[in-house]
């Protein structure tokens, strides 16, 4: 299964390898959270999220817009966005994973 970790290596976690989507997001949102054009994610259901270590230090931000981002607290990585953990699915930052994922994002969503 691929690992993933923020930045700090505080947060670990895995994932399977298998996407429902793989998307780049273009959203207001995603693109003030990544300081950036958006970001890039895979879809997948909340409970095939395996936390590993470091989930005391996950904070949830719910922006009036859009769904839930969850980030590390310790050094700001944004790890995992859709509402996870609440919702039935979410979406993984594919920046935070480690192992390279074989495929590419298929399509870009909410571009102008």
């Amino acid at each position: 299964m691929p690992r993933g970790s923020c930045l700090c290596g505080g947060v670990q976690f895995e994932v399977p390898e298998t996407f429902e989507a793989r998307t780049f997001c273009h959203c207001t949102s995603c693109k003030k959270l990544s300081g950036g054009v958006g970001t890039a994610n895979g879809r997948l259901r909340s409970d095939e999220v395996t936390i590993l270590e470091g989930e005391e230090l996950l904070r949830t931000y719910q922006p009036e817009e859009g769904t839930a981002k969850t980030f590390c607290s310790t050094c700001g990585s944004n790890l995992f966005g859709g509402g996870w953990p609440e919702s039935e699915n979410a979406s993984i930052r594919l920046s935070a994973i480690d192992d390279p994922l074989p495929g590419a994002p298929a399509k870009h969503i909410y571009t102008r």
